[in-house]
């Protein structure tokens, strides 16, 4: 199978990139610099320029482009979020309608803060959008994917929570003041973590490339959610160290500004429509996935 995948250099793209390698399938990622992009081997880059010939002729496209949500949230960093991963969602449709002989399935990266902050609220894939940037910025990703996708092609919308890993993202970033004996929650320690060990995820996006049932938005998140207090006291039983020094809430978002919701808000979304279709996730609680994770490092 030739997969197209935008954004391949990225965080889950590379480990998408390598995975599809790695099962025999010929990864073709789109990259501003093809000669810089480290690919793995049976992998190859083109650029944005290319696009639309790479397409053509290919079984499925993944797109994980756009701007990353970690920076300070200015005006005219909200305007390159939105605009960036909106662009790259009709860049995408563009190459699809234009393609003699177009692929079957476009995979767009989403995310859970579509629900924006709800509480206690059980989130599936049936649950309305919430408010906020997050949920606004989310839904008009969705909303710029559905409109350049065109009728026939499949279109499932991943929408993605806490990937875990070790190297990177959010877990990466809490393990050091953790190992120091410095860690806890964040904020009031209430609000849920969406989390999904990366494995899952990758596993999830290649069943969403190979089955036709997949289609429309599918919550990337493990069946056990958490609150952010339970996931720190989780952590720390995992490195054997305390987790008792809370990061009150005032002080992160004086740290962060408005990005602070990124860590202070939290959706208790659930991946019904995976655990429906069958999919068996590896890690359902939180404990063994940290676990395995900090393992193999």
């Amino acid at each position: 199978m030739r997969v197209v995948v935008t954004g391949g250099t990225g965080f889950l793209g590379r480990a998408l990139v390598a995975a599809l390698a790695g099962r025999g399938d010929e990864a073709v990622v789109v990259t501003r610099d093809p000669s810089r992009a480290n690919l793995p081997p049976g992998a190859r880059g083109v650029g944005w320029d290319g696009l639309a010939t790479a397409v053509d002729g290919a079984n499925a496209v993944v797109n994980l482009a756009g701007e990353t949500i970690a920076q300070r949230w200015t005006a005219s960093a909200k305007a390159r979020i939105v605009g960036s991963r909106a662009q790259a969602a009709e860049r995408a449709g563009a190459a699809v309608r234009a393609a003699k002989s177009p692929p079957g399935v476009l995979v767009n990266a989403s995310a859970v803060g579509f629900y924006g902050n709800r509480g206690d609220e059980e989130l599936t894939e049936e649950s309305p959008p919430g408010s906020g940037f997050l949920a606004e910025t989310t839904l008009a990703w969705e909303r710029a994917a559905r409109e350049a996708v065109p009728e026939g092609i499949r279109l499932v919308l991943l929408r993605t929570g806490v990937v875990l890993d070790p190297a990177e993202g959010a877990l990466a970033k809490m393990l050091f003041p953790f190992r120091l004996g410095l860690g806890g929650p964040l904020g009031g320690g209430a609000q849920w973590m969406p989390w999904i060990h990366r494995d899952d995820l990758l596993a999830l996006l290649l069943a969403a490339l190979d089955d036709p049932r997949y289609e429309g938005p599918v919550n990337g998140t493990a069946p056990g959610p958490v609150p952010m207090k339970d996931f720190a006291a989780a952590l720390g039983r995992v490195l054997r160290r305390p987790a008792f020094a809370p990061a009150p809430a005032f002080a992160i978002r004086a740290a962060m500004g408005e990005m602070a919701a990124l860590v202070l808000d939290g959706q208790r979304a659930l991946p019904a429509k995976a655990l429906a279709l069958g999919f068996r996730f590896r890690f359902e609680r939180l404990e063994p996935a940290l676990t395995d994770l900090l393992a193999r490092g």
